[in-house]
């Protein structure tokens, strides 16, 4: 199945509440509010829509013309300016169907396009088979386990650290004439 990225719009509020499930959460980090409310939406929306574009890269994932999920990469900082975090998720109804996989390559080539960010990571908790084999067919490397990195729910858990770089042939040169 196929699956589009699109800027947000504030009527996917009521589809976004709709879609955050008890299953959703149990893979993300803490503080998406449950039971989540068009409001708890809306909010979330005007938040992306708000934010800077070069730090935010922020897209609804759409299948068969609904809201199916959410991805969205955040620059980091310092030393790591050119590096973006990677998070995603898509409503249970839509799991098990391609669309992750393909939403994370559209994204990751959409930002490698636009931007100068170098690396692209994420860090799904290790026992999330399905979301680390999204990572791994849309060209992620595994480089590594991250163990004792999380508390979820009172349980301590790995991670693991999933990372796709920019291609050397892609980035540009300094003024110095060194590879970026």
């Amino acid at each position: 199945m196929e699956c589009s990225l699109r800027e947000w719009r504030m009527e996917d509020a009521g589809e976004l509440a709709r879609i955050i499930s008890p299953g959703v959460l149990e893979n993300l980090r803490d503080g998406i509010p449950f039971p989540y409310t068009q409001r708890d939406g809306e909010e979330f929306i005007a938040s992306m829509l708000s934010a800077d574009p070069r730090r935010v890269f922020a897209f609804a994932i759409t299948a068969q013309g609904r809201l199916a999920g959410s991805i969205t990469a955040f620059r980091q900082e310092n030393i790591h300016c050119r590096t973006a975090e990677l998070g995603y998720y898509l409503g249970e109804e839509w799991w098990g169907r391609g669309l992750a996989s393909s939403a994370v390559a559209q994204a990751c080539r959409r930002i490698f396009e636009t931007s100068d960010i170098l690396r692209i990571f994420a860090e799904p908790f290790a026992r999330n088979a399905a979301s680390c084999r999204v990572l791994e067919k849309a060209g992620f490397t595994l480089e590594g386990t991250l163990r004792k990195n999380a508390v979820k729910n009172g349980e301590i858990l790995d991670m693991k650290l999933y990372a796709l770089v920019r291609e050397a042939e892609e980035m540009g040169t300094t003024e110095k004439g060194l590879k970026l």
